[in-house]
């Protein structure tokens, strides 16, 4: 059975990029909040719910700004998003063994954003 799971994160601070090359405390700092941010809208909206693994997440991510960028160079912004899964219990892990992805997609262009689709494809057992 499929089952999928789609929620959206706000953007609490700047992108983590991995172009950037910030201060190690300054990155902390940041991935801290994206991982907050994620564990706190996992709770909101999925509260309790822990998924069967291995999943799939798809990382659409909206920008403000239209124009050309790369998705992947996000990845640190989505490696924190991931572990506030971890956090929120949703996944039990985030190793090769659990978790396929994240997969970065461009999405539409609006206010700064992440939107997850987390599919589990197999038996319930």
């Amino acid at each position: 059975m499929t089952r999928i799971l789609i929620f959206t994160i706000e953007a609490p601070c700047d992108w983590i990029n991995s172009n950037h090359r910030l201060h190690p405390l300054a990155k902390a700092h940041l991935t801290k909040a994206w991982r907050t941010a994620a564990m706190t809208e996992c709770q909101r909206v999925a509260p309790g719910l822990q998924l069967k693994t291995p999943v799939h997440i798809e990382a659409r991510i909206h920008k403000t700004r239209g124009g050309r960028w790369d998705p992947n160079n996000l990845a640190p912004t989505t490696k924190a998003i991931v572990d506030g899964l971890v956090d929120a219990g949703l996944i039990p892990d985030d190793s090769w063994r659990e978790l396929e992805g994240p997969d970065h997609r461009r999405g539409h262009p609006g206010p700064n954003a992440i939107t997850l689709t987390i599919t589990h494809h197999g038996k319930d057992t």
